[in-house]
């Protein structure tokens, strides 16, 4: 979708502008009163005001590579690739190959022993010239994509915030024995009563949550893993799985950002979006479509320098509201990094539409650009 600069040619448009004004207006009202760094790990906009941040630098050095890309390599570091069975398919050492896809994520399908994960990792990064980025969800308990790595309690279960660290670090040594260096967790948002991801989120309140929350980070962090804070701006009060079918968060609060805020102080590598609706803060796009919220809130008000993922751009969330490729081009508009795709066949319909629209639209191109260096940047703090 291209927004257009230009005045309103009629009503409908004018009321589209409208929304958006007030959509702003309640995103100014929702962050204007925010007041949450002390007890969540310190520190204020500190990093707004240095000269230049270590992520600033390697930001800068990751530009000049990624100007030596061709757009279709650019593009490609915005997406990542999912495939069915144990091994890897040609398809996907192409792909790699031609850096025209970051990396896959990498579900228990996939997988086996430690011996197999081992093998398939290796033949990942080797077909990506050791360049390639390996996700899984790790969150603990049930959801586990590598069975012989902790841990083994559902984050509600991992206890205070020292346990929860030295199980992360734990994990992450399993995680990265097995060849993986992203793991999609920790849950951050904070459940209210009914809330779908209570099961799966960390026990207490906002703050309890946000010191378990950096703990997490700090200790895949510690391990060699990128951690990812997840759903932002926070799934705490939806009943509704964003899997299974559109949901609404109509009153959110500052409350839920707070471990958001925390993971970002602690150097979050990555930060999920949700794909539920916010309707105070955005009322017509979903959180991981809404310039809004990513660009607006996470990226400007709240700081985050490093890579914005999607959630899984299959969600029935999403596919309530358009096509995939539509999807996809609407979060890279909004701020988004990184595009995640589950579903095997997705990036023959998703990378065509990106390169299209990269090379049609400077403006988008340069938001490729933009993007592409934060990817890259985030590979080469990983990869080794």
């Amino acid at each position: 979708m291209k927004f257009s600069a230009h005045p309103p040619r009629n009503a409908r448009e004018a009321g589209r502008r409208r929304l958006v004004a007030l959509g702003a207006a309640a995103l100014v009202a929702f962050i204007a009163g925010l007041s949450i760094g002390a007890t969540a790990g310190g520190g204020g906009d500190s990093t707004a005001t240095e000269p230049q941040t270590a992520q600033q630098r390697r930001l800068a050095a990751a530009r000049a590579v990624v100007d030596r890309l061709t757009l279709r390599q650019q593009v490609g570091q915005v997406t990542i690739s999912s495939f069915q069975g144990t091994t890897r398919p040609e398809y996907i050492r192409r792909r790699l190959r031609a850096r025209e896809t970051a990396g896959v994520i990498l579900f228990g399908m996939n997988g086996g022993d430690a011996a197999h994960w081992r093998r398939l990792t290796r033949s990942l990064r080797e077909a990506g010239h050791g360049r390639t980025l390996i996700l899984v969800d790790q969150e603990g308990g049930d959801i586990r994509t590598v069975a012989h790595v902790g841990p083994q309690e559902g984050q509600p279960f991992q206890g205070p915030p020292a346990s929860v660290r030295r199980s992360a670090r734990a994990a992450g040594r399993g995680l990265r024995a097995a060849g993986v260096n992203v793991n999609l967790a920790p849950v951050a948002d904070v459940p209210r009563a009914g809330s779908f991801i209570a099961t799966r989120a960390f026990p207490g309140d906002e703050h309890g949550i946000a010191a378990r929350t950096t703990a997490a980070v700090r200790g895949l962090g510690a391990a060699g893993v990128a951690a990812t804070a997840k759903h932002f701006p926070g799934l705490g009060a939806a009943t509704v799985n964003t899997d299974d079918g559109p949901a609404t968060v109509r009153a959110p609060t500052r409350r839920d950002l707070v471990p958001f805020r925390a993971a970002i102080e602690a150097q979050v590598p990555l930060v999920m979006l949700s794909h539920a609706s916010y309707p105070a803060l955005d009322p017509s796009r979903i959180a991981s479509q809404s310039r809004p919220i990513v660009t607006g809130l996470l990226r400007r008000r709240l700081g985050f320098e490093g890579v914005i993922v999607t959630d899984s751009l299959e969600a029935a969330a999403v596919l309530a509201r358009s096509g995939i490729a539509t999807a996809a081009e609407r979060s890279i508009r909004a701020g988004v990094d990184l595009i995640l795709m589950t579903g095997s066949a997705s990036w023959n319909d998703v990378f065509p539409r990106l390169l299209a629209e990269a090379r049609a639209d400077p403006a988008f191109r340069e938001r490729i650009r933009d993007s592409a260096a934060r990817v890259i940047a985030l590979r080469r703090a990983l990869v080794r």
